[in-house]
């Protein structure tokens, strides 16, 4: 039963900043009162998956349990009622997994919704005589603090040979990066839609977060679940995986033709508030690993451990985490997208 909650958040309005976590004695989540076997949380990214939320008799016929879908503004928030027992399983950014996992909550990942890919970009502005990474020195570049495109910023400047004392990183939320970026107050900035989307009609792409990832540090959605959860419900994680990974597949196979009436679009409309006219361009810029990627050093053989290590160094740094784990591998799994794979 899909929790109608009041004024859905629109897509373009989502908050991607890495909200620290909040600490585990003084979580002001209760769990709520559901009769279902079982509460899902999720956000308002655009993905093929949710018309499994828009209609979710579909994985209850599939799966014989009752679901009940819940939506929640923020990772942090996911990782707290996932914490408190509020949900079992829930959608956040690699940054919240990584500081919730870091601050002692018992979850393991389980599937990686999708690659922020080219969905994050560092556009440096028509006018700024930027041509090249090099050519950043000196440069103004706006950027939220503690978010996953400031992660990916200090990773980008690292490998151009250059670190943050040489540039000027200016703290700006989306929309003041929009507004500084008309003013000219800033040569370049790494962010997201749809303030992306505004500055690259004046600006060039330097580098996307697709590129930064496939260089080591990768940003990522992923779906979380409690470990007591999973330890009763394997079954259940097993079909909930096959059932994204066939719509993600039917999305592939029609992806360069996504009209704005089909009915991905639709749901997709339905579950976010988003405006179809924007679906399919959003849509393009992720990348939605298939069951065979899942299961690759890339991702969940590897690839997503390391990443969560790495975002969990860069939250430590930033004073957002007490402290890293040596190892984040034993809260990554790819149990049920290799029995989801092995029973196509």
């Amino acid at each position: 039963m899909l929790n109608k909650l009041k004024g859905l958040e629109k897509y373009m309005n989502r908050k991607k900043a890495l909200s620290p976590f909040v600490l585990l004695g003084t979580l002001a989540f209760a769990p709520l009162a559901s009769a279902a076997d079982v509460v899902i949380a999720y956000q308002g990214i655009i993905n093929p998956w949710k018309r499994l939320i828009a209609d979710e008799t579909i994985l209850e016929k599939a799966t014989g349990l009752d679901v009940e879908f819940r939506q929640f503004d923020s990772g942090a928030k996911v990782l707290s009622a996932l914490a408190s027992g509020a949900v079992q399983i829930g959608t956040a950014g690699s940054s919240p997994i990584a500081a919730g996992i870091s601050q002692g909550v018992e979850v393991d990942l389980f599937w990686i919704l999708e690659n922020i890919n080219d969905a994050e970009a560092l556009v440096v502005r028509d006018g700024s005589s930027i041509s090249a990474p090099q050519d950043l020195k000196g440069k103004k570049i706006g950027v939220p603090f503690v978010s996953t495109t400031h992660f990916h910023t200090l990773f980008a400047l690292e490998q151009f040979g250059l670190n943050e004392n040489d540039v000027q990183l200016v703290n700006l939320q989306p929309n003041a990066i929009a507004a500084a970026w008309e003013r000219g107050d800033i040569d370049a900035a790494f962010v997201w839609d749809p303030a992306l989307g505004r500055i690259k009609q004046n600006g060039q792409v330097l580098i996307t977060s697709g590129e930064l990832s496939r260089w080591g540090k990768s940003t990522f959605d992923g779906l979380v679940v409690s470990r007591d959860f999973a330890k009763a419900h394997g079954d259940f994680l097993t079909t909930l995986v096959s059932q994204i990974a066939a719509h993600d597949e039917a999305y592939r196979q029609k992806s360069s033709t996504l009209s704005l009436d089909d009915p991905l679009t639709q749901d997709i409309v339905k579950v976010t508030g988003a405006s179809a006219e924007t679906v399919p361009s959003v849509l393009a810029l992720y990348d939605f690993p298939d069951l065979n990627s899942q299961i690759s050093t890339q991702w969940l053989g590897g690839g997503a451990a390391q990443a969560l290590k790495f975002t969990s160094e860069f939250l430590h740094q930033q004073e957002k985490i007490p402290a890293v784990l040596p190892d984040y591998s034993a809260h990554v799994t790819d149990r049920f997208a290799k029995a989801a794979l092995s029973q196509k």
